[in-house]
């Protein structure tokens, strides 16, 4: 399968570069897999399509503020965007890319803000370098203090206060992301709520999002194309809530590509999920079986990246590609920042 097969042409226009003023009046395209209808209306309306007994699954994972600036032993300029600790609640190493990655040498000592220090400890052969931190026992506070929200390179400006808050779930809770789950984006205090009144339940899960969503596909077969892994964990209540979902014959409905990938990465064979903490490089593309998903939010994704190639899984190729031309036709708003998909 090529990966020329999930391009498009998306408008620079239609790339959202600020969030709406409230989350929940974006735009919503509903896809019904069954009859391949289209239907438009707003996220706060979303309510209108959920039924009592249905399980809604969240991602708490909270954005880190990953993007360091300093500079070299030689005084020249160099940027750090931290992708994921390399071991599990040590956050002394980690994982990331760094700009200018050629002049950034094993052993270098980079100097940040606030007189902290940081060391290339060292290299992977894909261009990832291993960073040491030192050991004041206060990361996350130390960063909140030095770094900035790592916004896409599609929003074409510095992060500013506002992304603190719009580029962060309402419901965000445990810090280990690089990236915002953006279909959670839409959701607001109040609308939570409501959806809760009508007789829908809601849990959560953990996937960290990591920097393998900005990066693009570079291998010409999709079927070459390895995922970067990506920690997550789900509770045993919650497992149990999605199993017992599943036997009642309900639904599961996953807010975001990241749910789906941890739901279906924690399935056995018969869609029983497994409570767990581990790592998953799970990559789905046409031809996937899903064994726990049974509808999907989610946003609209870039040309040729993975993520289009999930919705297309699930929805199919044909309706997908059917869906992105008359959202382009009726200039929504696209990637992380923009309107809202719900396919059913």
């Amino acid at each position: 399968m090529r990966v020329e097969e999930f391009d498009y042409p998306l408008p620079k226009s239609l790339i959202a570069q600020f969030p709406l003023e409230k989350r929940d009046c974006s735009r919503l395209l509903v896809v019904d897999r069954l009859t391949g209808e289209l239907s438009h209306t707003y996220f706060s309306n979303i309510t209108d399509f959920f039924k009592p007994g249905d399980l809604l699954i969240l991602n708490d994972t909270k954005v880190i503020p990953a993007r360091l600036k300093g500079v070299r032993e030689t005084g020249g300029h160099v940027e750090i965007f931290l992708s994921r600790p390399v071991y599990e609640n040590n956050f002394l190493l980690w994982e990331s890319l760094v700009k200018p990655s050629k002049k950034v040498k094993l052993g270098m000592t980079l100097k940040l803000k606030d007189g902290l220090f940081a060391k290339v400890e060292a290299e992977k052969s894909n261009g990832i370098k291993i960073i040491r931190f030192p050991n004041n026992g206060a990361f996350f506070e130390m960063i909140e203090k030095v770094g900035e929200i790592p916004l896409p390179p599609y929003i074409h400006r510095e992060a500013d206060a506002i992304d603190k808050k719009r580029y962060q779930t309402v419901f965000a809770k445990e810090k280990g992301a690089v990236a915002a789950p953006t279909a959670g984006l839409h959701f607001t205090v109040e609308l939570i709520e409501k959806i809760k009144n009508m007789g829908v339940k809601i849990e959560f899960v953990t996937l960290h999002v990591g920097i393998g969503t900005f990066l693009p596909v570079r291998r010409k077969n999709v079927e070459e194309h390895v995922m970067h892994s990506e920690y997550f964990y789900i509770s045993e209540k919650v497992a149990d809530k999605i199993n017992e979902t599943k036997s009642l014959g309900k639904r599961v409905i996953a807010v975001g590509t990241t749910v789906v990938r941890c739901l279906e990465s924690a399935s056995d064979d018969k869609g029983r999920i497994k409570p767990q903490r581990s790592f998953t490089d799970l990559f789905i593309y046409p031809g996937y079986k899903f064994k726990v998903v049974d509808s999907l939010i989610t946003n609209f994704h870039l040309p040729k990246s993975t993520l289009i190639m999930l919705v297309s899984a699930f929805a199919g190729k044909d309706l997908i590609f059917k869906a992105y031309n008359e959202a382009i036709r009726r200039k929504y708003r696209f990637l992380s920042y923009g309107d809202a998909m719900f396919i059913k």
